[in-house]
C-alpha cells in the first residue's frame, strides 16, 4: 500500500524501548525563526511607526519649539495601548516651556500617530524630555 512505515504506539513497546526512544517533537504553529511571541514583534513595530511618525510632524511643525524637538525612543509603557516617547531638545531652553508647548500640540500628535498607523484605538502617548547629548 503505501510506503510509510507503520504507527508503533507506547502501549505496543516494551517500558525499556520507551524510555530510551527519542520522540520527534511538534512544531508549534508559527512560520520560520523569530522572537518568541509575536506581540513583542509587533509593539515594537507600531514603536518604529510612532518613532518615524512623530520625527515627521515635529520636523513639519510651525512651532519652533516643537521643531526642535527630536525622538530619541519610543517604547511600550506598559503594553502597545500607551508608549513612551523619549524627545530630545536641541537648544537649551527651559523644560517648562517645551512641556507646555507639548502639552498643547499632544492632541494633535496622537491624530497624526493615529493616521499613521493602522489600528483599533490609538496608542496614548507620555513624553520624556531630556537634553540633546553633545
Amino acid at each position: 500500500m503505501g510506503r510509510h512505515s507503520p504507527i508503533s504506539r507506547v502501549e505496543d513497546l516494551a517500558p525499556a524501548e520507551v524510555a530510551g526512544r527519542a520522540w520527534p517533537r511538534r512544531r508549534r504553529g508559527g512560520r520560520g525563526v523569530g522572537l518568541a511571541d509575536p506581540v513583542d514583534r509587533k509593539a515594537m513595530q507600531l514603536c518604529h511607526q510612532v518613532a518615524v511618525t512623530l520625527n515627521e510632524v515635529l520636523a513639519d511643525c510651525a512651532d519652533p519649539v516643537l521643531q526642535g524637538l527630536q525622538v530619541v525612543n519610543v517604547e511600550p509603557a506598559p503594553d502597545a495601548s500607551r508608549l513612551s516617547v523619549a524627545l530630545a531638545c536641541d537648544d537649551d531652553q527651559a523644560l517648562s516651556r517645551v512641556e507646555d508647548h507639548l502639552a498643547r500640540a499632544s492632541g494633535h500628535l496622537r491624530a497624526e500617530v493615529a493616521q499613521a498607523v493602522t489600528r483599533k484605538r490609538a496608542p496614548m502617548l507620555v513624553y520624556h524630555i531630556a537634553a540633546a547629548p553633545g
